[in-house]
Parts: structure tokens; C-alpha cells; sequence
């Protein structure tokens, strides 16, 4: 009979198998109301989920991180539901859970408006009030297929063929209402309630122009009423600090369609620009950089030598003269490599550090476009830094110090650090992954910093740490960036003469602290309201 692992290590018996809810009613009345789901051995699973043998639990609340994605997965079911109630016509296809809310995209020939979304919005706190089970079963592939056809589902039908035949899918019903859903999901929809419907938006089927346009509704969910008045005051105090609006009221920029995703910066916007930058050169400088700068127009038999062909061709734009074929580029890496290539190099030359206000552009969908946020031409405060195995470390540290700096001097003192590690796909021997991702670690150690692993989430080439900023508003900006490089110097012929005489590759460090020039200027424009 199972024995109970509990996050603080004490260990409770059953004489017979017993769900996530039946363990949290056994440690206290209040923590069984509290809870929405369960973690074990490290899965999040339904609080009715059954455990028949020995593991670790950990009780799943609003205070918990999985528990708000439990709580804004299930709200998005719950607006599906009072979708279907109020729009019997209309067909569910997909609703996940975004950055602090969710979206639930629907098939029906009208446009859903305000009236509508208030309506909705009113259905769905009837249903909380019914506080009605959330159940969970399994069916196989072909009967799933079978069953929403049958209810005139055709999306989700179509989503379920796509999945292997021999696979068993989980449903979810509450009331009426039935979804596909991998889960987990709240115990009934009483566990709901503090929930806005934002906006309605059109989006393709299966993000294809070519496909039909479905009516795609977002909203945000919280634990508790205090948190999600706290979110609309942010939005409206976000609405007062938007950069596209300060920058026209302070005569700073403006974009215009004859150039979508391109920035007209006008004299006091520009003058804003160049000290930002120029601050950057000069603490480059003192940490010991060298500024290069190369060509934006490159043969495209260089970015297909450098693997960026590949993988970013869609993104690139492109451009013929006299029969060869160029691209304008969306990176500086291999252009950093050029120069490295010119001359021989020793390792008393390492570690080398290149770097350029790079001017890059890609072909970013129009949809995605956002001010300064998402643009299609920009400059990045890139560099990259040739070194050996060994430095890796102190090189990481060394930039990790800079990275401080710069974002205390612009007004951003709270940083998350993120490591990447090494993906199933990748280049390089285990032991050189070992060192590199003990060098990130330590680097990152050596400073006292609190960090997150994600495990297989580095490039294929390398692992990487992230730096993200959290403003005034606590948003979470993604910014700065080393990536340790194991593949595109020796795919572009980058050598040097070791110690010893042989000729060896360096490892390459991608870095950046500002990220794109113009996406930093619309970050700190709203984070200090313009002034």
C-alpha cells in the first residue's frame, strides 16, 4: 500500500489507494478546499488522480506557480463552455494557457462583440456558482475522431487524426460540455471565478492566411480577487506608460505602413539613441572589447555555410544582382567570424572579443509587428568572444559583472537568470557539454545568484543563460544572452594555434546585454513613464 513523500519529508501510510484530494483531506480540512491539483514525481496530475503505490506529492494551490496554469487552463474551458451555451453553432478548436491569461479560438460566422463578451463573461460566473464536477476519462484515437464528429466538433476532429492511431486521448467534461485536453484540470468550476475577458481578435485556423478565420477570445484568470485587480490596474497603468503613445506625445519616433516594422527616429529620439549607445561603447571598452562592424548584404552561400539557412530562410530578406543571390542580414555571428579568419590567430590572442551595434533585419509576419517592441530592422549591442574551453567560466563571469552594471545604470535591479541545457539534438561530446554547462552554472554560482535550470532547452550548437528584466509594472523583459558556441566556428573554418602548436577551434560566445537597440528604448521609455 502506498506511502506519501510530502514536500517536507515526512511520510504518510495508507492501508489503500488514495487520490491527490483524499492525501490533502487527510492533512487538514482548510488545504483539501485549497486544492487544485496535485505534482507527482515531479507531474502535475488531477487531484482525483489515483496514486497505488509509493511517491513523492506535492499538494497543487493558487499559490503555486502550476496551480495558476491549472486555474487559467480550466477558465479557458469554462469560456468554452459558456460559448457553446450562448452560441450552440459555434465550434471549439484550441484554447491554451499565455503569459497571464489564455485564448480560446472559435469557428463561427460572426464577430463577437463587447455585448457579446459581457454576455459570455456573466454565463460564466452562472457556471462557477454550480460549482459543477470537472471529470476526466480516456478514449481511444479512432473513437475520439468518431465522437467529435458526431458532435459536429470537425476542428477538434481534425486535431485528433493528426495523432497517432495507437494513442489514448483524455476528455474532460464539466456539465455538458466535453473537451480534449491533456489536463491537468480544477476538481469543478466552484474553484474558479476571478476571471476577465479581455478582447476578441481574429486568427487564422492553424496559424494559416490560407485557412478559414476563427474568432479567437482572450482573458486572464487569478487565484483571488485581490491578484486580478492588481493585473487590470497594471494594464491600464501599462495603457498610460505605452511607449508608441509616449513617443508621439514627446515627439520621439514614429512608423508609418510605407515601411512596415522600420523606426523614423525624429531628433530628440535620436539624440536618446546615440547616448544609450555610446554608453555602451564606452563601458564596451573598458571591459575590453573591440568595436568592428561589417557588411548588411552578404552572399547567401555564407548564411548557408553557417547553418542560418536552414533554419531562418522565411526571415531572411533576400535580394539578386547579377545572377548571385544576397541576403540582407538577421544575425552578425558569421560576419564576426570573417574577421576573426583574417590572419592566423594564437592563444595568447584569446580570449577575443568582437564587437558591433549590428544593424539586422528579418522578415517578421505583419500580425506580429509591435512598436519598437517587434520590429523588422534593428541594431543589436552584439559581440561575440573567441576563447578556449577553459576560459568559458571566467569569461561568463566577467560578462556577467558587465551585464550588472549596465542594467543598474539604466534602472533595472531585479534579474532572472534561466540556464539552458543541452537539447537530445546536438553537437559536441558529453564531456565538452559537461564543461561548458559547469562553467554556466558556476559562473553564475560564483556571483550568489538564484538561477532556474530548463533542461533541454539550449541550442543544438551549445547551452546558453538567459538575463530577463522585470520592470515597474513586473513584466518580464528577455534582454541579455551568452550562448556558448561549439558548431559555427568550425563550420566557417575559425582556427587558431593552440600551446602546442596544433591548430585547434575556438569555442564562440554569443553575448548580449541590451538586446535589440529598439525594443530596449521602448522597454525603458515605458518602465520610466518617458522621463
Amino acid at each position: 500500500m502506498p506511502a506519501i513523500t510530502l514536500p517536507d519529508g515526512s511520510v504518510k501510510h495508507f492501508d489503500h489507494p488514495v487520490s491527490v484530494m483524499d492525501v490533502a483531506t487527510d492533512i487538514g480540512p482548510g488545504l483539501a478546499r485549497a486544492t487544485l491539483a496535485g505534482v507527482v514525481d515531479d507531474q502535475v496530475v488531477d487531484a482525483s488522480y489515483v496514486l497505488n503505490e509509493d511517491a513523492r506529492l506535492s499538494i497543487v494551490t493558487g499559490r503555486d506557480e502550476a496551480g495558476l496554469e491549472v486555474i487559467r487552463h480550466s477558465t479557458a474551458h469554462l469560456m468554452a463552455q459558456a460559448v457553446k451555451a450562448l452560441f450552440p453553432e459555434a465550434q471549439v478548436t484550441i484554447g491554451p494557457v499565455i503569459q497571464d491569461g489564455f485564448f480560446y479560438d472559435f469557428a463561427i460566422d460572426k464577430t463577437f462583440t463587447p455585448e457579446d463578451l459581457e454576455a459570455i463573461e456573466a454565463k460564466m460566473k452562472s457556471l462557477v456558482k454550480e460549482n459543477i464536477p470537472v471529470e476526466r476519462s480516456v478514449m481511444g484515437r479512432d473513437d475520439a475522431v468518431k465522437f467529435f464528429h458526431e458532435m459536429g466538433e470537425d476542428y477538434k476532429a481534425e486535431i485528433i487524426e493528426s495523432i497517432p492511431s495507437d494513442e489514448d486521448l483524455s476528455l474532460y467534461r464539466q456539465g455538458d460540455f466535453i473537451d480534449l485536453c491533456r489536463g491537468p484540470h480544477v476538481p469543478s468550476t466552484g474553484k474558479l471565478g476571478y476571471f476577465k475577458l479581455m478582447k476578441v481578435a481574429g486568427a487564422y485556423w492553424r496559424g494559416d492566411s490560407n485557412n478559414v478565420m476563427l474568432q479567437r477570445i482572450y482573458g486572464t484568470a487569478w487565484p483571488d480577487k485581490k491578484q486580478l485587480k492588481a493585473y487590470l490596474n497594471r494594464l491600464i497603468e501599462a495603457e498610460k506608460r505605452d511607449h508608441r503613445r509616449i513617443g508621439k506625445q514627446l515627439n520621439l519616433f514614429h512608423m508609418q505602413e510605407e515601411a512596415p516594422g522600420m523606426v523614423f527616429w525624429h531628433p530628440k529620439g535620436w539624440s536618446i539613441y546615440q547616448s544609450v549607445q555610446q554608453y555602451m561603447r564606452d563601458k564596451q571598452w573598458k571591459h575590453g572589447y573591440q568595436e568592428i562592424n561589417t557588411p548588411q548584404v552578404v552572399d547567401f552561400s555564407l548564411w548557408e555555410k553557417s547553418g542560418h539557412a536552414a533554419k531562418f530562410s522565411d526571415d531572411m530578406f533576400r535580394v539578386e544582382s547579377e545572377g548571385r543571390q544576397f541576403a540582407i542580414k538577421p544575425m552578425n555571428c558569421p560576419c564576426h567570424i570573417q574577421v576573426f579568419n583574417q590572419g592566423l590567430k594564437s592563444y595568447r590572442d584569446l580570449p577575443l572579443r568582437l564587437a558591433e551595434f549590428g544593424s539586422c533585419h528579418r522578415n517578421e509576419l505583419s500580425g506580429a509587428l509591435h512598436g519598437l517592441m517587434r520590429v523588422r530592422g534593428f541594431v543589436q549591442d552584439d559581440a561575440h568572444i573567441f576563447c578556449t574551453e577553459d576560459q568559458i567560466q571566467p569569461e561568463v563571469s566577467r560578462f556577467i559583472d558587465f551585464l550588472h552594471e549596465v542594467y543598474r545604470d539604466f534602472g533595472f535591479t531585479d534579474v532572472i537568470y534561466r540556464l539552458s541545457t543541452r537539447p537530445e539534438n546536438r553537437v559536441g561530446s558529453d564531456e565538452v557539454w559537461d564543461k561548458a554547462e559547469k562553467a554556466l552554472a558556476e559562473a553564475l554560482d560564483s556571483k550568489g545568484l538564484p538561477w532556474e535550470e530548463l533542461p533541454g532547452e539550449g541550442a543544438f550548437y551549445g547551452p546558453k543563460i538567459e538575463f530577463s528584466l522585470k520592470d515597474c509594472l513586473e513584466r518580464v523583459w528577455q534582454c541579455g544572452t551568452i550562448q556558448v558556441d561549439f558548431s559555427m566556428p568550425g563550420r566557417l573554418d575559425a582556427q587558431y594555434v593552440a600551446e602546442d602548436g596544433s591548430r585547434q577551434v575556438p569555442v564562440m560566445l554569443h553575448r548580449a546585454i541590451l538586446g535589440s537597440f529598439e525594443r530596449f528604448m521602448g522597454i525603458l521609455i515605458e518602465h520610466h513613464e518617458g522621463k
